[in-house]
Order: C-alpha cells, then structure tokens, then sequence
C-alpha cells in the first residue's frame, strides 16, 4: 500500500478538470458534492451535509458559490418550503463536463467493487476510513 496510495494520488492529480469548470477553483469537498448529486440525484443540503460530514452552514456556503457559477441549482422543496433541494445545473455544457469529470473514476470504482461481496465492499471501505483518519496524525485529527 505505501508504493499504490502515491501512485494513486498522483493519478487523481493529473486528472484534467474540464475547460467548463477549470475557473472555478473547485477542491475535493466540491468534487465530493457534485458526485453526490450526480450519483444519487437531487437532495437536501442536509442530506449533503450528512454524507459530506460537514456542518450544513458549510454545504450552503459551497451551494451558493456553485450556485451564482452555474454549476448547481437550488430551489425549495415543494413538500416543504423551509429545505432547499440541491441539484446539478440543467445547463448541458456544465452537467457533461461534471459528467465526463467524474466518469472514469465512476467506472474504476465499479469494476473494483464489481468482483467483491457485500461483506468485502464494506471491510475495504473501513480500512480506507481507518486509513485517512490514521494518516491524518494526532495534529489532524478532528
């Protein structure tokens, strides 16, 4: 593992950001947002904040400035006009290049996955969490 994590990080770094979103300054907590919503849909900023494991007030901050570039769009939930519901902007240029962005990790993911039991999907997803948070030394830690 301590030869494969450098590979694989400098992998994911010569990942080109398409030309549509390359101005945005994006960082991994947007990359994980947008995956989100891309992977399962439109949700929440709760719901974003639960699985980004970040404070709401965060996931609006980053909602906003998604917003006003035009990578995302909010609006209040019908059932309840209090949430606001995040999605992917409907302009097509910016969701085929978050699209085309997020596509052949998707894809390495899946076929990783592909050959595993439930059982082992879960073992190797503890063990990356373990890792990170080992990884992140007592001067990180949360």
């Amino acid at each position: 593992m301590l030869l494969l994590m450098p590979r694989v990080a400098a992998r994911l770094k010569r990942t080109r950001v398409p030309e549509r979103l390359r101005s945005l300054n994006l960082a991994p907590r947007h990359l994980s947002m947008l995956s989100y919503l891309l992977f399962d849909g439109p949700m929440p900023v709760s719901r974003l904040a639960a699985r980004l494991e970040v404070a709401p007030t965060t996931v609006s901050l980053m909602v906003s400035d998604l917003s006003r570039q035009g990578v995302v769009d909010r609006r209040s939930d019908p059932a309840d006009g209090r949430r606001t519901i995040v999605s992917i902007s409907d302009d097509p240029e910016t969701r085929a290049a978050i699209e085309g962005w997020l596509a052949n990790g998707a894809s390495a993911w899946r076929a990783a996955f592909e050959p595993l039991s439930p059982q082992e999907r879960a073992v190797f997803v503890r063990t990356i969490e373990a890792y990170e948070k080992g990884a992140a030394g007592p001067a990180d830690a949360d």
